[in-house]
């Protein structure tokens, strides 16, 4: 059984309130879980403490027994100091799609002929 620490939505519709929770990786986003491990609420401003609740102990716990966080769950507990999360780099995400790479193509030799 492979274990996440990942969001579950609550909240109303427009309004959204997330719980941390500890569970397996086959159950649905907001179904059945372990354990409520903390809270997340985007509505918020960033400087508030309550944007953000954890229960550092029984996270240091579940990550020793093999749990692994969702992305931005382990920005979460990157900020708070639990886990430290590596940063990511992907330099082919910026370049241009194929399409695009064909009009500036076009668009070159178009120039290069004019002139």
């Amino acid at each position: 059984m492979s274990l996440k620490i990942r969001l579950a939505r609550g909240g109303a519709k427009k309004k959204p309130f997330y719980s941390i929770v500890i569970a397996d990786s086959r159950s649905p986003r907001d179904g059945k879980f372990i354990e409520k491990v903390g809270t997340y609420n985007p509505v918020l401003p960033s400087t508030d403490e309550k944007r953000v609740v954890l229960k550092a102990e029984r996270i240091t716990e579940w990550l020793a027994k093999g749990a692994l966080p969702t992305d931005r769950v382990a920005r979460m507990l990157d900020v708070a100091g639990i886990k430290k999360r590596d940063a990511r780099s992907n330099p082919e995400k910026a370049k241009p799609g194929k399409k695009m790479q064909e009009r500036y193509a076009a668009a070159a030799s178009a120039e290069g002929s004019e002139g």
